[in-house]
């Protein structure tokens, strides 16, 4: 028996007018996973543990079987780990992420978050970009490095977990009342500003239309995370799929395979057939017995606040991932149970996250039953079935119970 999560970023939501109050999950043209649906099991289940934010830090964690409460330990930790940056105890690791403020305003307090994500960036321009920074703002106490897209890394040195706010919550409001109260973390986003917002790159994206990445943001401070292995902890040789740093250093963490599929970039025109062939060859080529595929683009497109774009993210995860996942299985003679859920829903009409349960669905290739039943939120919801901590859907997709 082989064994997958898919799991769609931040894809659940709450009714739309414009899609006739229904979410993009319902809305969406999802006949795989709705036929997946009729033959297996849907219900709700509740990612984030109580008292914890509503990141895909800790709902990922909880997805792959790791309790938060335990094993959490901050977000830009873990992707350390994936960057391959070595972290002391002392050290403390925060997220440095790119992001477009509004440039018409006198004070650096005054202007607005436009978006976290300057237009979901190339890793090739904000390398050069943080590179400007790096240069005249690192020291020893605070060094940079690169990541991925817009999403990159500040190690400080002997320093103190900080309660910094998280850009994607604070989009289109004005940064002042957020910014960080530390000296040194204010200065260097300001001097970030002055870097980036006359360098060459930007001054092409703003001609092409596109939003400049003009200022680093810092937050999602932690220490050196610490998880045990996946294999010892379930039985099963483990891989990881996915574009963004976090899951690849949650998977390093938990010392499974990283399977890197060229053109994976979390946004919205990512490589979905190398995904999905790289997940059937890990498992019928490769040996491994589980494999995780992670898909960011619905989660970027709900901070967007892009209805659009979100149910064609949902649609693409249907038809070009989950389809030709199954399809491959099935032809190359593999019994397989297969999960797919978001880690938490990004709501188009607040644009960040929140702790609301998720549907999930499972799927056993054994097992031929029928129901009149789609995979959506309020049909999950009917079904009855609630998982109540997150982590104990591992167990249930592993037959652990």
């Amino acid at each position: 028996m082989k064994y997958l999560v898919i799991l769609g970023d931040g894809m659940a939501d709450r009714p739309i007018e414009a899609l006739g109050s229904q979410t993009p999950l319902a809305f969406a043209k999802t006949p795989v996973m709705d036929a997946l649906a009729a033959k297996g099991e849907i219900g709700l289940v509740h990612t984030i543990p109580d008292g914890m934010s509503p990141g895909s830090d800790t709902a990922n964690l909880s997805v792959l079987g790791y309790d938060p409460k335990k094993y959490y330990s901050g977000r830009s930790p873990l992707e350390a780990l994936s960057i391959g940056v070595p972290m002391k105890e002392t050290d403390i690791a925060l997220r440095c992420n790119l992001v477009t403020l509004s440039e018409e305003e006198d004070s650096y307090e005054a202007r607005r978050m436009i978006d976290h994500s300057s237009d979901e960036i190339s890793t090739e321009d904000a390398s050069i970009l943080l590179e400007a920074v790096r240069k005249e703002l690192e020291t020893e106490e605070f060094c940079f490095y690169a990541g991925t897209s817009y999403r990159h890394l500040l190690i400080w040195d002997r320093g103190e977990v900080i309660n910094f706010a998280q850009p994607h919550d604070i989009l289109g409001q004005e940064i002042g009342d957020y910014l960080p109260k530390h000296p040194a973390f204010l200065e260097m986003m300001k001097k970030s500003y002055e870097i980036l917002s006359r360098h060459p790159i930007n001054e092409e994206r703003r001609k092409q239309g596109k939003n400049p990445a003009n200022s680093c943001w810092f937050w999602g401070a932690g220490t050196k995370p610490s998880l045990d292995s996946f294999e010892e902890k379930t039985g099963k040789r483990g891989a990881m799929i996915s574009a963004v740093d976090l899951l690849k250093g949650i998977a390093i963490g938990a010392s499974m395979k990283v399977v890197a599929v060229e053109g994976a970039n979390g946004g919205l025109n990512t490589n979905y057939e190398g995904k999905a062939k790289a997940a059937v060859d890990v498992l019928t080529k490769e040996g491994y017995d589980f494999v995780y595929v992670h898909l960011e683009a619905p989660d970027e497109m709900g901070h967007q606040g892009s209805v659009e774009r979100k149910v064609q993210a949902i649609e693409y995860l249907d038809q070009r991932i989950v389809g030709p996942i199954a399809e491959g299985l099935r032809a190359a003679g593999e019994e397989f149970r297969m999960a797919i859920l978001p880690d938490h829903p990004t709501p188009i009409s607040i644009r960040t996250h929140t702790s609301d349960n998720v549907p999930y669905l499972l799927y056993d290739s054994t097992i031929d039953q029928r129901q009149n039943q789609k995979y959506n939120e309020a049909e999950a919801e009917r079904s009855g079935q609630k998982i109540a901590h997150g982590h104990d859907l591992m167990r249930r997709l592993l037959l652990a119970d």
